[in-house]
């Protein structure tokens, strides 16, 4: 059985002090990880202290907000949901265009 290609996903020393601000500030690591779309044991790398270790944690009104994040499966539905509006609006647009005429 072969692996999954990687995401290509990486994370910078910004992304570090992001990861340690987060969890300065209690943040679940499964949760940090979603918002940068990592494997968990990424996170726990550098909470451990094996990666970045240079890096300071960033200032909490840098940080993100905090999780739970939407999972794939409720983004894709907000993204369905939004594009079906947008066509619900342009049907709109038109009908009052033509009305206007």
């Amino acid at each position: 059985m072969s692996r999954a290609p990687s995401s290509g996903i990486s994370l910078d020393d910004e992304d570090a002090a992001l990861v340690k601000g987060m969890l300065r500030r209690g943040d679940r690591q499964h949760d940090i990880a979603a918002w940068f779309g990592v494997n968990g044991g990424r996170i726990g790398e550098i909470a451990a202290g094996y990666k970045f270790r240079h890096v300071d944690p960033a200032a909490p009104d840098l940080l993100p907000p905090p999780g739970p994040y939407l999972s794939g499966r409720e983004a894709a539905a907000f993204v369905q949901a939004l594009e079906a509006a947008r066509h619900a609006l342009d049907a709109a647009e038109r009908m009052v265009s033509r009305s206007s005429r």
